[in-house]
Parts: C-alpha cells; structure tokens; sequence
C-alpha cells in the first residue's frame, strides 16, 4: 500500500455506477449526465478568455432540452431512411464534410455528412461562420495558436494580433 493512494481510490457512483471518487462522505462522478456530477468545477480565469456557448444543456434533465432558435435538419442515414432532427442554430459547427449540432429532445451532440443533408443550403446559411465569406482561412499556424489559446483559456499578443483577423473563431 502506498502513502497516496487514498487518493487515486474510486468507487462505483450510486446513481449510474460510472467509477468516481469520493471526496469526504460525497461521491463526486466524471460522468456529464449523472447528478453526481462535479459540474461547478472552478475554472482558470484569464483577461483573454471569452465565454463558452450558452446554449449547451448542461442542467436539463434528459429528454426536457428545447432549443433556444430551433432549427429543423433533414437527413438521410446510411440506409436510405429519412429522419429529421430539431437542433439549436447556435450550436452549429462546420468541420470538413460533416455538420456537428445539438439536438432535441436530449440535448446531446450529434455530427452528420454534409451530403447526406437535404436542406443543407438553409443549415448553413444558419450556421455560424468562422470566417468572413471573401476572407481566406487561417494558415496552419495561425489555427494552432487560435485553437491552442482556446483550449487553454490563455492569451498572448500573437494570439490578439490573429484574434482581431478572425473574430469567429
């Protein structure tokens, strides 16, 4: 037995059985869904950091989440079947050839083919940008120092010089 390992003990969570960690008499899981969940966890705060999204379903009981600018995707599966989600606008992503969204009535994320989308023109219209449409994308530089300072809630000057270029980001 080691001297710290009082720390690295976990026990099964009571309310989804995910392994978490008990700190004093309350059990405190990794699990985002569970009511266990350590959710008001203290971030770092910094000057440049800027506010998350506020349309994640964070508090929502599973299956009560409603958008807050309801948008309806239609989409084809693999299959051939038509299937249509109600997701929120403001959640949208672009990456590559797929479509990332929020959608109702679970609030969880999903990410579909762009091709697959039938009304895609009216999604993306609705999506938000990253950039401007007559302005050329990030070089590979300029997207690992924006993503880097996001993900780390940090800034630098490099990082305000390219920020100012894409606002979006």
């Amino acid at each position: 037995m080691g001297w710290f390992d009082f720390l690295k003990s976990t026990v099964p969570c009571p309310a989804c059985g995910t392994p978490a960690r008990k700190s004093g008499n309350a059990v405190v899981c990794p699990n985002p869904m569970c009511r266990n969940f350590a959710g008001d966890q203290p971030t770092p705060t910094s000057g440049g950091a800027r506010p998350s999204a506020p349309s994640k379903p964070a508090n929502a009981p599973r299956g009560q989440w409603h958008p807050q600018q309801p948008l309806t995707v239609r989409y084809r599966n693999f299959r051939g079947e038509e299937q249509i989600y109600t997701a929120d606008a403001d959640s949208c992503r672009r990456a590559q050839n797929h479509i990332s969204l929020l959608v109702a009535p679970t609030g969880r994320r999903i990410t579909l083919r762009r091709d697959r989308i039938a009304n895609l023109s009216e999604i993306e219209a609705a999506c938000a940008q990253r950039v401007a449409p007559d302005q050329a994308w990030p070089t590979p530089r300029e997207r690992q120092v924006l993503n880097y300072h996001k993900k780390h809630r940090t800034t630098s000057p490099l990082y305000e010089r390219i920020r100012a270029k894409y606002p979006n980001w």
